[in-house]
């Protein structure tokens, strides 16, 4: 089992409707970079757990932990002409962008803010710590997860 943090804006995908949604999860989607998505179709798998980082809101931080459902698969919404995330240049045969299914597995009773992640010593390593930072999708080494389990209270 590998361990990943996926951002999402809370208004697109949050912890609270992960856990809404229960064990039907919800389509983790419209990722855009080439890089991120190499992740997810080559390396996210079956089973491995990602926290749920809120980006482009009041709190960010991470809100709770998921666990991938799904792995890649092509990303629905890159056929969907009204989507935001249409790519004219996908197609069936050969799609362009890759989507993962997560659920819900806990929700932290407060978000682990950046500004901790931070000031955290064993997170500077950290993907979303670093300057310039811009992936919707990084890996967590073991030691990260821990700390910050750690500091969420677990």
């Amino acid at each position: 089992m590998h361990y990943w943090l996926l951002k999402t804006e809370p208004s697109e995908l949050s912890i609270d409707t992960l856990a809404e949604r229960g064990d039907a999860g919800a389509c983790w989607e419209g990722v855009r970079n080439y890089q991120a998505r190499n992740m997810l179709r080559d390396q996210v798998q079956l089973g491995d757990k990602v926290f749920i980082y809120h980006s482009s809101c009041a709190q960010i931080g991470i809100a709770g932990i998921a666990r991938v459902i799904r792995s890649a698969y092509p990303d629905p919404s890159q056929f969907d002409k009204h989507s935001i995330y249409f790519d004219a240049a996908s197609t069936l045969e050969k799609p362009r962008w890759i989507s993962v299914d997560v659920c819900h597995e806990r929700t932290f009773a407060e978000i682990v803010s950046l500004q901790a992640l931070k000031a955290n010593p064993a997170l500077s390593d950290l993907a979303v710590v670093k300057k310039g930072s811009r992936l919707s999708v990084s890996p967590v080494a073991a030691d990260e997860w821990k700390a910050v389990l750690k500091m969420a209270g677990k």
